[in-house]
Order: C-alpha cells, then structure tokens, then sequence
C-alpha cells in the first residue's frame, strides 16, 4: 500500500497545532540506518487509509520528497472526542532484519463445525491478533485459521495450526495459549445441571423420609405408654380437695375451722371412761 509524505520544518506543540488546523497530520520516520525525520501527511487521506486492515499489519511504501521508502506503521495517537489524528509514526523496514509486530487472525468454518451446526454450541475467540516475529519479505497481511473442525467440550490451541512459512509465534512464556474456545449455551447448561440435581435430590429424599417414618412409629407406640403412666399420676389429685376446700375456707375471716371440730369434740378423760 503506497501514500505521500512531505518534509516538515516546524516542530514543537504550538507548530503541530497550527499544522492541525489547517488540514495536515504530524509524523516522524525513524529506525533503519538513518536519521529520524519529521514528515506531514494530508489529513483525510490517512483518516481513510488507517480504516483499512492492510494499512496496520502490512509494509507500506512511502513516498518522500521523490523518494520511495519501505515502512511499518507504529503509533497513532487520536484527539479524546474529536475525529481527528493528533500524531502518526513510522518505522523503516530493512530486508535483512526481523520484524516484532502483531497481525489480525482470521477464522472461517465455524458454521460447518460439527460443534456449531449439529452440537449448537458457541464459538468464542479468544486471541483476535497473534504477536509474531518474521523477515519482512514472510510478514503475512494476516493469519487464516479454519475452524471447521471444532467439536463440543474442546478447544483451539496455538500448536494446532499450521503458520506461514518464516513466521514465529511469540508467546510470552506462554507454550501453547488458547486461540478459540467452544462453549456451551447457558440454556442447556443450565437444563443439564437441573436434571443432575434432581437425580442427586431423589436418593437423599428418601434417605432422610426413611428416618421420618421410623420416628413417627415410635410415637405412635410411645403415646399409650405415656398416658398409661399419666393416670396414676392424676389421682392423688383428689386427695387434695378436701384441704384445699379448707385452705379456701380458712382464707375467710373467722375461726379456722379446725378450732370448729377441737369445740364439738368430747373431751379425751370421757371417752376414756
């Protein structure tokens, strides 16, 4: 992909801001043999070029002050709210050094898996863009990886896929991370865990009504028992109303009535003689 650069003269925050206003993008081209270099591109046109994917993991050639130059795009720092590229930069590229740079990773086949077309599950991507280290003549535009193959409960690691040739994957001590995960809806997850729980709740029901009955029978057996043992306990209850008529009797005002019956009684010498 090729696009135009010029010269620029001015720098500093007040000159990039003037250069801003009037239409233009401030970079710098740096690395490789030479010196770095201050450069301005035409705003709109590198607004649109960096919608493109080519345009991030691919060399581009730049053309400078009449001359063409290989390089990689780096940076791009964008205005907080504003549509606008505050500063853009770039790295020369030279044939006989390896470049470290992140590419886009590209999956197909997903809807012919047997773990989505007949299984129903989801496929989730978990690395979009894979870090890579290769000669700049090997740096693919991106990396193919074909799904079809995916099946339930499993899942897409780096050392199953066949890269470009000249093309390193860097890890990061990671030896073989997870590039694609198959999941399985919440909906029949969530069926499964119900019948697991009531298979489990079926055998521990009745285990603990076991028990239960065990219990009940011997309260039924134990009820007789217990009133049997009940009723003696209930008699002497009679003995006492004749002294607790008394005791009411003796809560009036008056004589007790024992001195009642000691005033009737004969004396103890007649009953004697």
């Amino acid at each position: 992909m090729k696009f135009t650069a010029f010269e620029r003269n001015l720098q500093g925050t007040g000159a990039s801001r003037r250069l801003r206003n009037s239409g233009k993008a401030p970079g710098i081209v740096y690395g490789g043999t030479g010196q770095p270099q201050l450069i301005e591109l035409d705003h709109n046109a590198l607004w649109h070029a960096l919608k493109k994917e080519v345009f991030h993991s691919s060399i581009l050639e730049m053309d400078l002050a009449g001359k063409s130059s290989k390089v990689l795009l780096r940076d791009v720092q964008y205005h907080p709210y504003k549509q606008q590229i505050v500063h853009i930069d770039f790295q020369r590229v030279e044939a006989n050094t390896k470049l470290h740079m992140k590419v886009p990773v590209h999956y197909k086949g997903a809807e012919e898996s047997q773990a989505v077309k007949l299984e129903h599950c989801l496929v989730n991507p978990v690395v979009t863009e894979l870090d890579i280290s290769c000669l700049p003549a090997d740096l693919p535009e991106f990396i193919e990886v074909d799904l079809s193959g995916l099946k339930k409960g499993t899942s897409l690691h780096l050392n199953d896929i066949t890269l470009p040739k000249g093309v390193k994957a860097v890890t990061h001590g990671k030896p073989n991370p997870v590039l694609v995960s198959v999941v399985t809806p919440a909906a029949e997850e969530s069926a499964e865990t119900a019948a697991a729980a009531e298979g489990a709740a079926a055998p521990a029901a009745d285990a603990k009504a076991a028990p239960a009955k065990a219990a009940a029978g011997k309260d039924a057996k134990a009820a007789p028992a217990k009133d049997a043992k009940a009723a003696p306990a209930k008699a002497p209850a009679k003995k006492c109303f004749f002294s607790s008529s008394l005791r009411r009797q003796g809560s009036r005002k008056g004589p007790h009535p024992r001195a009642f019956f000691l005033a009737r009684s004969p004396p103890l010498s007649r009953i004697i003689g």
